[in-house]
């Protein structure tokens, strides 16, 4: 199976390191015009470097996902050339550097800001890049939710677990909606991975005993990899995935 991605442009979110970052780099490796984003300049400044590296093309942008003014404005960008954006990765989300909190201590704010980042930035992506794939009558888009947002989450956040349950349901109501035209909408349900600051710390949290048992529970007794994230993304991007659509594909090492 060969998968390439000449001609075709994709918008990434949260770029900067993890997924995001293996994602760019995959989708730029085989030819794809990528156009990545994060709140964090340096580290994307990073993942473009590595996209350049290995030959191919990326445009990195500072954005705030959960602005929809800069989503709109970047996709705009990101069209400028071929008038659309073939592909759409909504990686962007995370818990925010917050942890695990008995339910009655959760404020408000912290609450939104876990379903902005995880949800509403993903919503925003999508109603910029659609038009442009409905004129084409081909898309692809590409949902990161969790295990998390099929189960109860690691991180005991309820948030996080809520905000990802949510992602796939719209993964699901849009391949409904999009399917007229060609675009599929699946997502990825990625198992536990270290690949940033924030899986690092939450791995070493468990110590030595949480650490086996964590193990011990996964069919293939090791960790994800960035590589087993973005290769299941690559897939669902490329034209044999094109009878696939409203699916969440679960990458964990089997449970």
């Amino acid at each position: 199976m060969h998968i390439e991605f000449s001609g075709k442009t994709a918008l990434v979110t949260g770029a900067a390191h993890g997924f995001g970052r293996q994602i760019s780099l995959e989708l730029a490796r085989r030819g794809a015009q990528v156009w990545a984003c994060d709140v964090l300049p340096d580290e994307l400044a990073e993942t473009r470097r590595l996209c350049v590296e290995a030959g191919g093309h990326c445009e990195v942008r500072t954005v705030d996902i959960t602005d929809r003014d800069q989503v709109f404005a970047f996709a705009a960008e990101a069209s400028q050339d071929s008038g659309r954006v073939d592909i759409l990765v909504n990686n962007a989300g995370g818990v925010l550097g917050q942890v695990g909190r008995p339910l009655e201590e959760v404020s408000p704010a912290d609450w939104q800001a876990i379903l902005d980042v995880n949800v509403t930035g993903a919503f925003y992506c999508c109603q910029a890049v659609v038009p442009g794939m409905k004129a084409a009558g081909w898309g692809r888009i590409v949902n990161i939710s969790s295990g998390a947002g099929l189960g109860v989450s690691l991180t005991g956040i309820q948030a996080y677990a809520a905000a990802k349950a949510a992602l796939i349901n719209l993964t699901r109501q849009l391949a409904h909606e999009l399917g007229p035209w060609q675009i599929t909408v699946n997502s990825v349900a990625p198992g536990f991975v270290r690949c940033n600051p924030t899986t690092e710390r939450q791995w070493q949290s468990y110590g030595e005993e949480g650490q086996r048992a964590l193990l011990n529970a996964i069919a293939l007794k090791r960790l994800g990899t960035p590589e087993d994230i973005a290769y299941a993304v690559l897939f669902l991007a490329s034209d044999y995935a094109g009878w696939i659509t409203g699916q969440v594909l679960p990458v964990d090492g089997g449970k």
